[in-house]
């Protein structure tokens, strides 16, 4: 399908309009520019799209999903992110902004915080003197992880256990994978009907069985194959063993810097995430310095 030039459509003086001819794209492409080989692999995707995409993502507070799905919609961040013609399908994978952040690390997020300065001093929003006096505070920036409940995580740990067998063809002598989807529920609804003794009974098998698998995936692993998942090995250790009084509690096993943080809201008592630090200027509230604190 043949897209439409965006220059003569959108409206010249719209916000997302202005604020693409402030932000410093081509000191972005020189800073990650470091970052990709030219005769390495397929193509790289261009550098304003995938920094654009993570200054929308933060403007409006999507998911990686939300912010690739929306810009298929809209045609004032297809131009923020330097496209000339109107275009019909997604750009990336969201999964592709997940390794681009890994890729430029902390200092290029720095980066990209230093070119949405840049921006506001270019706009007039914020000027030198906006920074004598700013305000620093802490809040929890909470993670994409499911509520962490003893089922869930032991639930996690089997399959994770399962994972490691079937890339190194161990064969297990049984793995209970039956068994645990049907503890799994059992324990949910005697939970839900507060019996709370008939849950405790099979959040005890629960534990057993994950704790076979992983004690019978330990035994026939090899050196080279226990260097290569020792991670998810030691972590699962430390959620069979930890108890409730436990410190440093794992409350996930993908992201294993969650933590449990006591806010005292009436409707969220508990956040689980990562405590963050935000310097903000004291008159206009902009962003100047951000820090997560794990």
């Amino acid at each position: 399908m043949i897209g439409w030039e965006l220059d003569l459509a959108l409206y010249p003086n719209h916000e997302l309009v202005r604020l693409a001819s402030k932000i410093p794209w081509d000191d972005l492409a020189q800073e990650f520019g470091r970052l990709y080989v030219p005769d390495l692999g397929r193509p790289g995707i261009p550098i304003r799209l995938m920094a654009g995409l993570h200054l929308l993502k933060h403007t409006y507070g999507l998911s990686d999903e939300d912010v690739v799905k929306g810009w298929v919609e809209n045609p004032y961040w297809q131009h923020f992110c330097g496209e000339v013609m109107f275009q019909h399908h997604f750009p990336i994978h969201p999964s592709q902004m997940t390794r681009w952040r890994r890729r430029i690390g902390e200092k290029g997020v720095e980066k990209l915080l230093e070119a949405t300065i840049t921006a506001g001093k270019a706009t007039g929003t914020i000027t030198e003197r906006s920074f004598e006096k700013v305000i620093v505070d802490t809040t929890v920036q909470p993670k994409a992880v499911q509520h962490p409940t003893d089922a869930r995580l032991y639930r996690k740990v089997h399959a994770a256990m399962l994972h490691i067998a079937g890339l190194e063809g161990i064969k297990l002598r049984q793995n209970y994978r039956n068994l645990m989807d049907w503890g799994f529920r059992k324990h949910g609804g005697h939970a839900k009907a507060k019996q709370f003794k008939r849950a405790k009974r099979v959040l005890k098998s629960l534990k057993t069985m994950a704790g076979r698998v992983m004690r019978d995936v330990e035994r026939k692993i090899d050196d080279a194959c226990f260097q290569k998942h020792r991670g998810t090995l030691i972590l699962s250790h430390l959620i069979l063993t930890q108890k409730r009084s436990t410190k440093g509690k794992v409350y996930s096993l993908h992201a294993p810097e969650v933590e449990c943080i006591a806010k005292g809201k009436a409707h969220k008592p508990y956040e689980f995430g990562v405590k963050a630090s935000l310097a903000v200027t004291h008159k206009e509230g902009f962003v100047v310095g951000a820090m997560s604190c794990p």
